[in-house]
């Protein structure tokens, strides 16, 4: 009987499965962007344990299917693999849409160490997280420098601007997380509000070859991104300490990450930096300090189709600045320039005073994108950027307080961009921006406004291509609009007004006249038109070659039309010119490429030239004050021609050593008075010998030859000054430069476990090995002191 009564359970059982998996599914795999079938897919049935491949039309048959759940993991190769599941009832069909060729895409990344380039046909190099780290306890101009062709112009050793084959300032357009950065980036002295440690990578892209971040970078693109995001339930970050014995600080840097599979993510950086006065090999150079404090925040949610992202990031900067670089009149200046050691030595201290800088940046971006099959991405952006800077004078009595110049420049920008894609050997961007800029400069400081209060509006309009033509053979073409509008409030004395001769040409926008000074309205407009084309053709495996087309339009800054006014801690006036028009610029580039298994090579030409070249340099004459006799330096324009070449090269001796070259080779002159431009780089050389093994907690040890020779290129624009101590004129060498030097660098790193998910960095570096005396060409401060000293840092990297 009990035999019997199972039997008939086993029957029922039979009959009822029999009932309820009989069921069909039916998928079909089609590309997300143009609807194109995915063939030879692999499709994994969980349920069942098998796979299946699509047949030649993305499609494919489940059957004998019971009800419930039927959980499918898609994959293909460049493809994103995609999980979905269906809870069947029934014969299903269902059109599964598959990201195709998911490297090409931005947002999407399965390792933090993707590499992200922003163009293929210009001169573009990447700067990686594992190369970034090294510059922990330093800033965005020192990192840099690891690209040929990339140096700085200085104020000391703590604002450090970058330089792109010899420009600076405003030919240079900084990106950070897809803003632009608007800080004053006018003045030599103004460094880039940027926190190295918010970076995971940097692109520097050399020439105008990225036209929808903008058409004025005739200088080049420097682009920052943050840790990229990617769909994975994880959790890490990382902590850096680093201390050093010049100046006596110490770096303090850490994060934490968290991304989910859902596509929601959160991130928080933070930075503390303090530095006392820096040293050089024979002295103490006074006023130095740096304080630093920084924080980065990001969140948002981003999957394929569809995703938003709130970013802020908060930087403080207290910067001293050389206290003998302070100086009262042009004797003054002479007797400091022409003493063989600063004029003022004092003990070390941490103690930041007059004259120093205080820069506080602070910058808001709200980002929403959605894609649509068959169609492409749009992104819209809105950001906000506050930047407050006060410069502090040496002063007396109740003045010593109160900063000698206090700007006050707000920035809110509106982009949108649309991305066609459905055809990924045809991409085409389309692009429009505006912007609003408030720069408000108090007048209660007790000093004459170097820069006016101004409202800047811009409007932009762009669209850029990429074609690949054949396999190995890509062109890209891109053209931009850009209007312009500066609307300004300023004073000039009357005298001086006159003596320009604005009284004939601009007599039309004064709107008060208050005895000795008139209150004028400038407002101009500028219409400016930019493009690029290139073409990228690859040899082979091991090889490619690209030439580069750019033509880039540049309006003058506030600071070239209307500077007017003692710049103190230069000891100098500085004169804009209302009449002064935009630059145009056309530059051709070409790349030759060599990646092999024991060498690789990397040769990059260029030659620009520049119409209406906008620099400043001394005028020959000098202005007289209460405090003395100070030199002039005005705003000029002339034909300038750029042109020079950059070399990287590696050459694998083993499997544990290597040798590596930068060179770098630029000059640049002043067609219309024909005598060489101020500010060239000098030929430089950086060779470097490095063992690697990674059988010994994969140690790196690194020793860096740098060889920077004579500027023997330069305008002389020396000239005699009075000097009323000594009652006659004195000579005052602002022209020549120094004399070349060579320094040792040592770098050496390793990496031990800590756990199965945690690591320990700890890498030791050695700067100016040999305590060397030198001054550098570009660094403002070569003047009254020589640079620094040997520098031995130690740091500290926990990845968790």
């Amino acid at each position: 009987m009990t035999r019997l009564i199972t039997g008939l359970i086993m029957a029922l059982s039979c009959f009822s499965y029999s009932q309820d998996c009989n069921y069909t599914f039916l998928g079909e795999l089609d590309d997300f962007h143009d609807g194109s079938p995915i063939v030879s897919a692999t499709i994994y049935i969980k349920e069942k344990d098998k796979y299946m491949v699509s047949d030649f039309d993305g499609k494919f048959k489940i059957e004998n299917l019971c009800s419930g759940t039927l959980t499918l993991t898609i994959s293909h190769v460049g493809c994103e693999t995609k999980i979905v599941s269906y809870d069947i009832n029934g014969d299903t069909f269902e059109k599964i849409l598959i990201e195709h060729h998911v490297e090409e895409l931005d947002e999407i990344s399965v390792s933090g160490n993707v590499t992200r380039t922003e163009t293929k046909t210009a001169q573009e190099t990447v700067i990686k997280a594992n190369t970034l780290k090294k510059y922990s306890s330093l800033n965005l101009g020192d990192a840099l420098k690891e690209v040929a062709g990339v140096s700085s112009i200085n104020t000391g050793n703590t604002i450090v601007k970058p330089m792109i084959n010899g420009m600076h300032s405003s030919r240079l357009l900084i990106l950070t997380n897809d803003v632009r950065l608007q800080d004053q980036e006018w003045g030599i002295e103004h460094a880039p509000n940027v926190d190295i440690n918010s970076a995971s990578q940097i692109s520097v892209i050399k020439g105008s070859g990225a036209l929808a971040y903008g058409g004025d970078a005739i200088g080049g693109v420097i682009v920052i991104n943050p840790e990229r995001t990617f769909l994975k339930d994880t959790l890490f970050g990382k902590t850096v300490l680093s201390g050093q014995s010049n100046g006596r600080g110490f770096s303090l840097s850490s994060s934490l990450s968290k991304f989910m599979k859902s596509g929601w993510f959160a991130s928080v950086q933070g930075s503390l930096k303090r530095y006392g006065d820096f040293e050089s090999p024979d002295y103490i150079l006074t006023n130095t300090g740096l304080k630093s404090k920084g924080i980065t925040l990001r969140g948002g949610k981003k999957t394929f189709e569809s995703g938003f992202e709130i970013y802020y990031s908060y930087l403080n900067n207290n910067i001293g600045i050389l206290r003998a670089a302070h100086t009262g009149n042009g004797g003054d200046l002479a007797n400091a320039i022409n003493a063989p050691e600063p004029l003022i030595i004092n003990d070390f201290s941490y103690d930041i005073n007059p004259p120093r800088q205080e820069v506080t940046h602070h910058l808001f971006k709200a980002e929403y994108f959605k894609r649509f099959k068959n169609f492409g991405k749009i992104d819209v952006q809105y950001d906000y950027q506050n930047n407050r800077r006060f410069e502090f004078d040496i002063r007396r009595g109740e003045r010593s307080s109160i900063p000698a110049v206090d700007l006050r420049l707000q920035t809110h920008t509106v982009l949108a961009d649309l991305k066609l894609d459905t055809n990924l050997n045809r991409k085409v961007n389309f692009g429009l921006m505006g912007r609003y800029q408030d720069n408000f400069a108090n007048p209660d400081t007790g000093v004459r406004r170097l820069i006016p209060d101004y409202d800047k509006y811009d409007f932009g309009v762009y669209v850029t291509s990429e074609w690949n033509l054949t396999d190995d053979l890509i062109f890209d073409f891109g053209a931009r609009y850009d209007f312009n509008r500066i609307d300004a409030k300023k004073f000039y004395i009357t005298s001086r007004w006159e003596e320009r001769g604005y009284d004939e040409d601009f007599a039309n926008i004064v709107i008060d006249d208050v005895g000795t000074q008139l209150l004028t309205n400038p407002v101009f407009n500028y219409h400016n038109f930019s493009a690029s084309a290139g073409l990228k053709h690859v040899i082979n495996t091991k090889s490619y070659v690209l030439g580069n087309y750019s033509l880039s339009s540049r309006p003058p800054n506030p600071s070239e039309l209307f500077s007017d006014g003692l710049h103190h801690a230069a000891a100098r006036f500085e004169f804009g010119d209302l009449r002064i028009s935009k630059e145009i610029s056309n530059r051709i580039s070409s790349t030759y490429s060599y990646n092999g298994t024991d060498v690789s090579f990397l040769i990059d030409a260029y030659f620009n030239t520049i119409n209406n070249f906008i620099y400043l340099r001394p005028s020959g004459e000098s202005e007289i004050t209460n405090r003395g006799e100070f030199v002039a330096w005005e705003f000029v324009q002339s034909k300038a021609q750029i042109f020079g070449v950059d070399i990287s090269a590696v050459y694998n001796i083993s499997d544990n050593f290597s040798l590596n070259n930068k060179t770098s080779f630029i000059k640049g002159y002043d067609k219309t008075d024909d005598i060489p431009l101020i500010d060239m780089p000098p030929f430089s050389t950086l060779n470097g010998l490095t063992y690697t093994n990674d059988n010994w907690s994969n140690f790196k040890f690194n020793l860096k030859s740098e060889w920077v020779f004579d500027q023997n290129e330069y305008p002389d624009f020396n000239f005699e000054i009075f000097d009323p101590t000594r009652n006659e004129d004195v000579l005052l060498d602002i022209s020549t430069p120094p004399k070349a030097y060579h320094l040792l660098h040592l770098y050496s790193e390793i990496t031990v476990d800590t756990s199965d998910k945690t690591n320990l960095n700890i890498a030791l570096s050695v700067n100016n090995v040999l305590d060397t005396n030198y001054r550098a060409y570009l660094n403002r401060l070569r003047y009254f002191a020589d640079d620094l000293g040997r520098n031995i840092m130690l740091q500290l990297q926990f990845n968790y």
